[in-house]
């Protein structure tokens, strides 16, 4: 009788921990398989608000959808981004073009990489003080990003438009001491990009990049007194590492972020004041 007994509690006790284990394996489950579901890639991007953050949020739930969890952590400048990728404190960054990313792994030393072209944000020169160009006064007060990249193209801008000329074959790499022709005496000074919106009503022109324009609730197609063309070579890019730029998760970003829906997000959102690049 004692022996039946033991040999009916230990089979009990058997079952019961069996029962704990399969609980334990099938907790996470949802697809009622009985497999564990693994866990969400995490990646964490870098991005200015407008409209960077702004597409990161838009593709955020299709990239959960496919196991990838996105982290955006918004920047109001242009280095810190690079600076933090670089650093392994974030994996990824959506915020500029190849030639400003050319430029800062040569002045840095970095290896940062091309991901994938996204869309191209029309630059664009804006006043509180005219409404055209042609009222613009001699030594006027003219802003333009600081960066050796933004700085270059905004003086192309203006040569385009006829207010400077620059040295034969500097094209958007021209700085302030390629002008050869400035016969407005513009006063021509280089400020942060990022400051560009709140010096506007101090200065008779400036020329500001389209996201921080957008952040001051410009509209380029509307505000601005002259603007590149869709044709423009600076094509916004996903940014990553060398040792991360091929992952799964990172793969599935750039696809996310080139989809026909995000094409269509941008056309209905920013009116023409962005434009998809593929």
């Amino acid at each position: 009788m004692k022996k039946t007994s033991y040999l009916i509690l230990t089979m009990m006790l058997m079952f019961t921990l069996a029962a704990c284990g399969q609980d334990k394996n099938t907790e996470n489950d949802t697809s009622g398989t009985g497999a564990e579901t693994p866990s969400a890639v995490k990646l964490k991007v870098g991005a200015t608000p407008v409209p960077h953050a702004e597409l990161l949020e838009f593709v955020k739930p299709i990239l959960k959808e496919q196991g990838v969890e996105l982290e955006i952590i918004e920047f109001n400048d242009y280095v810190q981004p690079n600076t933090q990728l670089f650093e392994k404190q974030i994996d990824a960054n959506f915020f500029q073009h190849m030639p400003y990313l050319e430029q800062f792994n040569k002045d840095k030393g970095y290896d940062l990489v091309n991901v994938a072209g996204v869309h191209i944000e029309p630059f664009g020169a804006y006043s509180k003080k005219i409404t055209k160009l042609e009222e613009l006064k001699e030594g006027a007060k003219v802003v333009i990003p600081n960066d050796p990249s933004n700085g270059g193209r905004a003086l192309a801008l203006m040569a385009e438009n006829g207010l400077i000329k620059l040295k034969d074959g500097v094209g958007v790499n021209g700085t302030v001491a390629d002008i050869t022709e400035n016969a407005k005496k513009l006063d021509i000074t280089e400020v942060e990009a990022a400051t560009l919106p709140r010096v506007l009503g101090e200065v008779d022109l400036a020329l500001i990049n389209t996201n921080y324009a957008l952040e001051a609730d410009l509209v380029p197609t509307d505000d601005a007194l002259f603007i590149e063309g869709s044709d423009s070579p600076y094509v916004n890019i996903l940014v990553a590492r060398p040792d991360n730029k091929d992952s799964e998760a990172m793969q599935k970003l750039a696809a996310a972020l080139r989809s026909p829906e995000v094409k269509k997000f941008i056309e209905d959102t920013y009116k023409g004041a962005i434009v998809a690049a593929f």
